[in-house]
């Protein structure tokens, strides 16, 4: 979630790949030097050419304080643009972690509780909704359908991702959907679940959910250069997806504005605004601690077991080696990404793609990368 070849190799054999001089194919920047850098460049560019990412941003992140920040090979095929560490990213369901930060901000603030029936917040829905608590949306075990599923998103079908559709459009078609199975007996990961709680925020507050997470999260932490994905604006420093279809490297497909803005996912960042998310969350500048513990804990199912997702609220709990984890991986519209954090280690790794999920598996870079600064982190080899 693998065997490094020479430096020298893989940085040619990448630059044949994407069409770079091996002098370019990594893009030096926000990086102090250490032995491990060489390590680092080797693996992260061994992954890139096994799995022919054209671009990738590396953040390595120590006690919230930028160890590398690193860009290689293509952030734009066509013109011939580096990544850089600035360079813009989408979060895919990484993103997901803002979203439950900004709910357990209205929670401490009194505006939302996490027993409450969601009904509370959508008075419309099917009877068969009032059992599914907030909590339950949160933890993927409200027993919701998957509106992003193969057979629901295809042409001719009500959630076909060409089409837009109004916020309240949205929410009648999810409420049409059926329900899976009783909240909190199973868990199932279920995009919907984010989708409705970027329209509670809405509800509570009365600021679309990237508004707010704008006004009361980015903002005040300095991550300047993180927003909602538009199409239409100009925004300096990003990148292009791709995708690879029958051997050959395609642009990523077109989606909707209505499915480039939804709250499962949909946001562009880069790592050094994540460098100042990692850092806040070692303080209580967003939650206090006990907030950030019930985000971090596995929920628990209604049997009273941990749900076998490992899953907290935004965040995957796990161990490697005995030492504790928080991650999460995202992907959407021809990127994918991952972010690891050692709790134990205060340690933080994160790696940044521009090729669909099918094809890179950010994971490995974030785990091979995070056994380099710390042996004891490796994942077990096959």
């Amino acid at each position: 979630m693998k065997r490094l070849r020479p430096l020298l190799p893989a940085l040619i054999a990448f630059a044949l790949l994407s069409g770079l001089d091996s002098a370019h194919a990594v893009t030096h920047a926000q990086a102090t030097s250490s032995p491990a850098d060489a390590a680092v460049d080797k693996a992260v560019l061994t992954e890139m050419k096994q799995q022919r990412i054209p671009g990738v941003a590396l953040g390595v992140y120590r006690d919230g304080q930028i160890v590398k920040a690193q860009g290689y090979g293509l952030a734009n095929v066509e013109l011939n643009v580096h990544v850089k560490p600035e360079t813009l990213f989408q979060s895919g369901s990484v993103g997901k972690q803002f979203v439950s930060m900004a709910i357990m901000m209205l929670v401490e603030e009194g505006k939302v509780n996490l027993e409450d029936s969601i009904t509370n917040y959508f008075p419309d829905a099917p009877a068969g909704w009032k059992p599914i608590k907030v909590k339950n949306l949160l933890s993927h075990t409200s027993g919701l359908a998957e509106y992003e599923s193969d057979a629901r998103t295809k042409p001719g079908a009500p959630f076909y991702l060409r089409l837009d559709h109004s916020e309240g459009e949205l929410l009648r078609m999810i409420e049409a959907m059926p329900v899976e199975n009783a909240p909190g007996e199973k868990w199932a990961y279920r995009n919907t679940n984010y989708v409705l709680l970027g329209m509670l925020i809405h509800k509570v507050t009365g600021e679309f959910y990237a508004d707010f997470l704008t006004q009361r999260i980015f903002k005040p932490l300095g991550m300047n250069s993180t927003r909602l994905i538009s199409e239409a604006d100009i925004i300096p420093n990003r990148a292009a997806g791709y995708q690879i279809e029958k051997g050959e490297l395609k642009n990523q497909d077109w989606v909707s504005p209505t499915y480039n803005s939804t709250a499962d996912g949909a946001l562009y960042f880069n790592v050094l605004d994540i460098a100042k998310w990692d850092a806040a969350l070692y303080t209580e500048k967003l939650v206090k601690k006990s907030s950030l513990d019930q985000m971090w804990t596995v929920f628990k199912l209604n049997d009273g077991k941990p749900n076998p997702g490992h899953y907290g609220f935004g965040w995957a709990i796990d161990e490697v080696n005995a030492h504790r984890v928080l991650e999460h991986g995202g992907a959407w519209q021809g990127f994918t990404c991952y972010i690891a954090r050692y709790l134990d280690d205060r340690l933080t790794v994160v790696a940044l793609t521009n090729l669909d999920s099918e094809h890179s598996k950010p994971a490995k870079i974030v785990h091979a990368v995070a056994g380099i600064y710390n042996p004891a982190l490796a994942p077990a080899s096959r």
